[in-house]
């Protein structure tokens, strides 16, 4: 790319919106009840991949030249965005190289395998991923396609505020006001932020795992420090945000929260009994803190579903309490 540096844009959301539209259908925004009113659910865990993470992957990877098609392209995930950049190397014959926790969900592990890349594990808590997927990337002399802190990722993630705003406009005829995003490294949020800054984007963290939280309550990026607690939510388990996302984010976000393991159980549970949806942990945490009333909705508020992706005996476990 010419400029690997640059900012995400507005503009550059719409086109990624423009993209994603001629690939893949607008995934459902579902009405619900909760705090007296109706609320709506864009269910992004409906996508092909399971998770919102193929929105950026798409964006990122339709813009690469044949050039660097032909070297391939590197990418560190849990496994939604592991899929996300499988499933549009795979469409655009690109060869695929994913950095991925060993102690990632088994299903993100197998299907990212089953979509044609080949995957390299890592301790979480012991090595640094970032310097792997670099040093595999130098190698190979591939490009890196960075999870959360990257414009084109941004941008992509920012195509679901784009659907977001069309669809609330035809099914009540007001303008989005709230988007609630589940949040790891803030490519969602940053991006929901971009697509419709007039509506207030809130980001929502698991407890402990609350580094955008930490960084827009003291105006600088904090870290989750060295002994986060254990989390169920592996999608959105990030030890700090990056500068790109957070720029974004501080001059758009005005409110954020945390929820508990629990309350993201109780959200998962929700949605299945009463949206029919399977929802993964890390997906749920948006929702969570609607049901939680940690964050105050209105008419118009939407709240992003971001995955799907967990296995059956985990699911199971959740819904039999």
């Amino acid at each position: 790319m010419k400029d690997t540096q640059r900012e995400p844009t507005h503009e550059g959301v719409i086109r990624a919106a423009q993209k994603i539209a001629a690939i893949l259908p607008p995934t459902p925004l579902i009405p619900f009840e909760a705090q007296g009113r109706t609320i709506y659910a864009k269910a992004d865990c409906l996508q092909p991949i399971g998770a919102f993470k193929i929105r950026g992957a798409w964006h990122r990877l339709t813009d690469l030249s044949d050039e660097e098609r032909g070297r391939g392209v590197v990418a560190v995930s849990s496994g939604n965005h592991a899929q996300g950049i499988a499933w549009a190397a795979r469409e655009l014959g690109i060869e695929a190289t994913i950095v991925m926790p060993e102690d990632a969900p088994h299903v993100k592990l197998e299907r990212t395998k089953s979509l044609g890349a080949k995957v390299v594990t890592y301790d979480r808590m012991t090595e640094n991923r970032e310097a792997i997927a670099q040093g595999i990337a130098s190698e190979k002399g591939a490009t890196y396609a960075h999870a959360y802190g990257d414009p084109w990722v941004i941008e992509g993630q920012g195509s679901a505020g784009i659907e977001i705003a069309h669809q609330m406009l035809a099914q009540i005829d007001r303008p989005v006001s709230k988007i609630i995003a589940c949040c790891g490294g803030g490519g969602l949020t940053a991006g929901l932020a971009l697509a419709c800054p007039d509506a207030s984007v809130i980001p929502v963290e698991p407890e402990g795992w609350d580094d955008v939280c930490r960084s827009l309550e003291t105006g600088e990026i904090q870290s989750v420090g060295e002994n986060p607690p254990p989390t169920a939510c592996d999608a959105i388990q990030t030890f700090k945000t990056f500068p790109i996302n957070f720029a974004v984010m501080k001059a758009h976000c005005r409110e954020w929260a945390r929820v508990s393991e629990q309350e993201i159980r109780e959200a998962q549970r929700f949605a299945f009994s009463h949206m029919r949806l399977v929802v993964e942990p890390g997906g749920a945490a948006a929702l969570a803190s609607v049901l939680s009333g940690r964050i105050e909705a209105d008419d118009a508020t939407a709240v992003m579903i971001t995955g799907g992706n967990t296995d059956a005996a985990s699911f199971a476990a959740v819904l039999n309490g």
